[in-house]
C-alpha cells in the first residue's frame, strides 16, 4: 500500500528529572497500522539500546542524559532519520555522544542495510571506502589510526540525493572532531545501486 508523504511524525519525550530526556519521533497516520507498530518500536528499540549502551547498568554516576533526533530523508516514500544520545557523568572530563540511524522505504515496508541500498554482489564495500579515502585526504581530516575502509555494516543516513556515513566519536578521529560524516552523491554510485531501492528512488528524475 503506497504512503502520501511526507510521513506525519509526533515528538515523544520519557523524563527523569530536568537533565535526562529521552526525545524520539513517533510516527502516525500510516495506512497500514502493523507497519506502523513496527516502524515505531524499531525506533523506540534503537532509543533503548543507545541509553543501555551508555549507561551499562550503572545510573547513579549519571548527571545528563539527552536523547534527540532528526529526520534527515521524508520524501519519495524514503523516511531515515538519526537519533543521538549525549551523557554525562560526574566528574568525567567530558560528555560522550553517540549516533544511530534508521532508513525505511514505508511503501515497501522495509528496514534498510548499508547492504541492501547496492546491486547483489556489487563492490560497494570497496567503491566507498576509496571516496571517503578520497575525503580524508581532500578534508585534511586528522586521524587517530590509518584508514582502512568501512565496515560492510558502516553506519549512514540518506539525505536527498546524498549517502551520508559517519563514523562515531574516537572511532576514526579526535574528539574534538566531532563525528565524521561523508557526504556521497548518489550519481556517483549509479552503476552499482538498487535501482529499485532508496538510491535508486532518490536518483530518479521524477
Amino acid at each position: 500500500m503506497t504512503e502520501v508523504f511526507p510521513v506525519t511524525t509526533h515528538t515523544r519525550v520519557v523524563r527523569a528529572g530536568e537533565e535526562i530526556a529521552i526525545y524520539y519521533p513517533e510516527v502516525v497516520g500510516l495506512a497500514d497500522p502493523a507497519w506502523q507498530r513496527t516502524v515505531n518500536t524499531m525506533i523506540v528499540k534503537q532509543a533503548q539500546d543507545m541509553i543501555d549502551e551508555q549507561v551499562a547498568g550503572d545510573i547513579s554516576t549519571v548527571n545528563t542524559l539527552i536523547g534527540q533526533y532528526e529526520l534527515k530523508n521524508n520524501q519519495r516514500n524514503i523516511f531515515s532519520l538519526t537519533q543521538s544520545n549525549y551523557l554525562y557523568r560526574m566528574q568525567a572530563a567530558h560528555g560522550m555522544t553517540i549516533l544511530r540511524s534508521l532508513t525505511f522505504d514505508m511503501s515497501k515496508h522495509r528496514v534498510y542495510t548499508l547492504k541492501d541500498l547496492f546491486k547483489p554482489s556489487s563492490p560497494y564495500v570497496e567503491r566507498l571506502s576509496a571516496i571517503v579515502a578520497q575525503q580524508i585526504k581532500e578534508r585534511d581530516i586528522g586521524l587517530l589510526s590509518p584508514f582502512t575502509g568501512i565496515a560492510a555494516d558502516q553506519s549512514f543516513y540518506i539525505a536527498d540525493k546524498t549517502l551520508v556515513l559517519y563514523f562515531q566519536l574516537y572511532e576514526l578521529t579526535p574528539y574534538v572532531f566531532g563525528f565524521p560524516f561523508f557526504p556521497i552523491s548518489v550519481y556517483e554510485l549509479s552503476d552499482i545501486i538498487d535501482e529499485d531501492g532508496p538510491l535508486g528512488i532518490m536518483a530518479a528524475n521524477i
